[in-house]
């Protein structure tokens, strides 16, 4: 599992795209998908890209509790474009049972409607809980279920990730 390779991978793909001509906006869902929207948007050029916290659209935000508060107040929702008519890139770290993003579509929709939405992730489980599939995958991954895969990213801003264990 190479979340560096995988970036370069998404990377590409959208260089292609812009290049092309397609017009699209970037919308990271925090904390991992922000660090990965956030380089997207400066090795492509682009002059924004927008954050979305899921926070208080999750499903299990009771459980949460304070957790939950605390990630909102540290990375809150921001898109500095017009949501409504836009495409939109989703992007997230790990795709695992598709929770998160429908929350992160909740709160998308809660700023307008796009006129499209596709989701890229550097990693995808394949475990879904929900009829969710991302458009770009940087790679497709196979890990036990008592395992969790952290997006990390150093003082130069390369990611990799680290496997831990599920808290229980």
């Amino acid at each position: 599992m190479s979340a560096e390779q995988s970036y370069l991978k998404l990377l590409e793909v959208l260089r292609e795209r812009k290049d092309a001509g397609d017009v699209f906006e970037l919308a990271g869902l925090a904390m991992g998908g922000a660090w990965i929207a956030e380089r997207l948007a400066r090795d492509l050029g682009l002059s924004q890209f927008g954050v979305i916290n899921v926070a208080f659209h999750r499903d299990d935000y009771a459980e949460k509790g304070m957790t939950a508060l605390r990630t909102a107040s540290t990375m809150p929702t921001d898109l500095p474009y017009e949501v409504n008519g836009a495409n939109v890139i989703l992007i997230d770290d790990v795709l695992l049972t598709g929770r998160t993003v429908r929350a992160a579509l909740n709160e998308l929709f809660d700023f307008g409607r796009p006129a499209r939405v596709e989701l890229m992730v550097l990693a995808d489980r394949e475990n879904r809980e929900l009829p969710i599939t991302a458009d770009f995958v940087g790679e497709q991954v196979s890990i036990p279920d008592e395992q969790i895969l952290v997006l990390e990213k150093d003082k130069l801003g390369k990611f990799s990730f680290q496997l831990e264990e599920r808290a229980q």
